[in-house]
């Protein structure tokens, strides 16, 4: 018997989903799966997928279908955070990390989810409550971004209570591994691997003498307190504006396990991925 009765879609909010979303409404079709959508989503493209609200389509599907990019993957993950629910990226547009196939390759790959012939690969998130506001969980990293023409990020930070470094940087980024390949490595943090469970803090354009990145365990909470010296930030999650912060403000992140579940099909590894997408080369040989 089939492990998929529903499937729930998230879209990119511009790339052109109909030839994904037909193949995967008529796969649908001759098995009796369910197809269900975000109203305003759905709505903007003539398919029979059943328009519900996020709790539904969160409680109610079996498979997420992520077709979009990187950024649609991160939003249907952090949908789902804390689930077991296994999330297939499909990719639309450029090569992704997260994505693990191309539309044509969807019949194959839902029929191989739908008879269990897949694995999942867990994805740690990092959450942290803002001063103020609301808790946030990312599956990339949580920035805190110097505002244009405002004084520098000027940065405390300590692990498990004990202060370890003081940053003034344009911005300092508590990162996954996920978030590794982004806008940590775009700041000339290290590549890790999606499977380590650990974290990192990196700061960006460093003005200070200490402008290593550090590694920590998913066991271990970093806080990062602006200093007096510090410029108003902007606090970055997945890239997305989710609050400020002024000096004095503090912010606690910790690590969340296994936050996501990524569907893979032994398609493609990590590495083959992020050759192709970091356009890495073969190593110098030395005469």
């Amino acid at each position: 018997m089939g492990m998929v009765k529903t499937v729930g879609l998230v879209l990119h909010p511009q790339r052109d989903s109909k030839q994904a979303i037909d193949t995967i409404v008529e796969w649908a079709r001759t098995r009796g799966v369910t197809v269900l959508g975000l109203p305003d989503e759905v709505g903007r493209i003539d398919c029979s997928a059943v328009a519900v609200d996020s709790a539904a389509l969160v409680d109610r599907s079996d498979l997420l279908v992520s077709l979009g990019g990187d950024g649609t993957m991160l939003r249907t993950m952090r949908l789902v955070t804390g689930r077991s629910t296994p999330v297939l990226g499909v990719n639309l547009g450029k090569l992704g990390f997260l994505a693990e196939i191309d539309v044509d390759e969807l019949p194959p790959a839902l029929s191989a989810i739908d008879s269990h012939e897949f694995t999942v690969e867990p994805r740690m998130a990092v959450r942290a409550t803002l001063p103020g506001g609301p808790t946030v969980t990312a599956f990339n990293d949580i920035a805190l971004v110097r505002t244009p023409g405002d004084r520098l990020a000027a940065v405390a930070i300590s692990v498990g209570g004990n202060p370890f470094v003081r940053y003034a940087s344009d911005a300092v980024i508590v990162a996954t591994s996920t978030g590794s390949t982004a806008y940590n490595f775009s700041v000339g943090g290290p590549l890790v691997s999606p499977l380590v469970e650990g974290f990192l803090v990196v700061p960006a354009a460093a003005h200070s003498s200490f402008s290593r990145a550090l590694v920590l365990s998913a066991e271990e909470e970093v806080t990062l307190e602006l200093l007096p010296t510090s410029g108003r930030l902007a606090v970055e999650v997945d890239g997305t504006i989710g609050g400020r912060m002024s000096p004095g403000d503090q912010v606690r992140v910790t690590a969340v396990r296994a936050a996501g579940q990524v569907v893979r099909l032994g398609v493609t590894t990590f590495y083959e991925r992020a050759r192709r997408k970091l356009r890495v080369s073969g190593s110098a040989e030395v005469d």
